[in-house]
C-alpha cells in the first residue's frame, strides 16, 4: 500500500465529515488535506485507543521525533511520507504540526475543564490549527483567513464536544466547562453517570448557542472574495451546523447515544454548500 493510499484508507474509515468536504477538492489539493487528516487521526488515536498513560506519552514522543525527521527529509511513516510533498505548498509547518501533537497530549493529563477560556486554549491545539493549515490547502492564507479559520475550528470542536459528552464521560472526560455546570446545576457526577432533566438540557442548549454563535463569527471574519476557494470548509462548518441542530432536536440526547447523520444526508449538504458558495 503506498503512502497516499494508507491515508486515503484512514480518512475513508473513519466516516468522519471532513471526508465529504475532500471530495470537491482537485487532487493534489486533496491529497494534502487527506495527508493532514491522517496525521490527525494517527495521534489522536494514540490517546484515545491506548489505555496506559505513559505508554501514549511515549508514542507522543515517538511523533514528535517522526515530525523532526520529516522537515529533515527523512520520514518513516506511511502519513509522514504522505505529508513531505506537501509542507512547503501549502505552508504546513513544523510548528504547527507539533502544536496539533500538544494538543492530543493535553488529554493524558486534563480531564476537565474550569472555563471556556481553558477549553478554548485545548480546541486551538487540537482543531484551530487544523483549521488553519487546512483553510491554506484550500488555496488561501492571510490573517484574515487564518482567523476565520480558527474560529471554524473552534465550533467544529465543540458540536464534537456536545455530540460526545456521554462517550467522553464514560472514559472519564468531561470537556464542558465547570463554571457551565455550575451555572446550571449539573454535576460531574450527573454527566458520569448519565443523568438527564431539564437542567442538563438547558445546560447543552446553552452549549449549542455557543457553538452556533461561533460558527456566525467564522463566516463574517471570511473575506466575500474567498468564499469561492474555502468551500471545503463551509462544507464541513455547513455539515456539523446541521448535526448541532440534529442534536438538538433530539433534546441533547447525548448521555446514552451517538446522533449523526446519515452518509447521504451528509454528501447533500456538501453538494448544496458547494453549489451555493461557488
Amino acid at each position: 500500500m503506498t503512502p497516499e493510499a494508507y491515508c486515503q484508507d484512514k480518512a475513508a474509515k473513519s466516516g468522519s465529515s471532513f471526508y465529504y468536504a475532500f471530495l470537491f477538492l482537485p487532487p493534489p489539493r486533496r491529497a494534502a488535506i487527506t495527508a493532514l487528516y491522517a496525521f490527525c487521526r494517527e495521534v489522536d488515536d494514540v490517546v484515545d485507543e491506548t489505555s496506559d498513560t505513559a505508554l501514549a506519552a511515549t508514542t507522543l514522543g515517538w511523533w514528535r521525533a517522526e515530525i523532526d525527521r520529516l522537515f529533515a527529509g527523512a520520514p518513516t511513516h506511511p502519513v509522514t511520507l504522505a505529508l513531505a510533498p506537501h509542507l512547503a505548498a501549502y505552508d504546513i509547518t513544523r510548528a504547527h504540526l507539533l502544536e496539533i501533537i500538544a494538543g492530543m497530549e493535553l488529554d493524558l493529563h486534563q480531564s476537565r475543564y474550569l472555563d471556556f477560556a481553558g477549553l478554548a486554549h485545548y480546541c486551538h491545539h487540537v482543531a484551530g490549527v487544523v483549521g488553519i493549515l487546512s483553510s491554506r490547502i484550500f488555496g488561501s492564507s492571510g490573517a484574515a483567513i487564518d482567523a476565520y479559520a480558527e474560529k471554524l475550528g473552534l465550533a467544529v470542536q465543540l458540536t464534537n464536544i456536545i455530540r460526545d459528552v456521554g462517550e467522553d464521560a464514560r472514559i472519564g472526560r468531561i470537556y464542558l466547562p465547570s463554571e457551565d455546570l455550575q451555572r446550571f446545576g449539573v454535576t460531574a457526577a450527573d454527566l458520569l453517570n448519565a443523568r438527564g432533566g431539564p437542567a442538563f438540557e438547558s445546560l447543552m442548549k446553552f452549549q449549542a448557542d455557543r457553538a452556533r454563535s461561533i460558527y456566525d463569527e467564522a463566516m463574517a471574519l471570511l473575506p466575500p472574495g474567498e468564499r469561492r476557494i474555502q468551500r471545503p470548509g463551509l462544507i464541513m462548518g455547513a455539515i456539523y451546523r446541521t448535526l448541532l441542530d440534529e442534536i438538538e432536536r433530539a433534546h441533547f440526547a447525548v448521555l446514552n447515544q451517538r446522533i449523526g447523520l446519515t452518509p447521504v444526508r451528509k454528501l447533500w449538504v456538501a453538494w448544496r454548500t458547494w453549489v451555493r458558495a461557488g
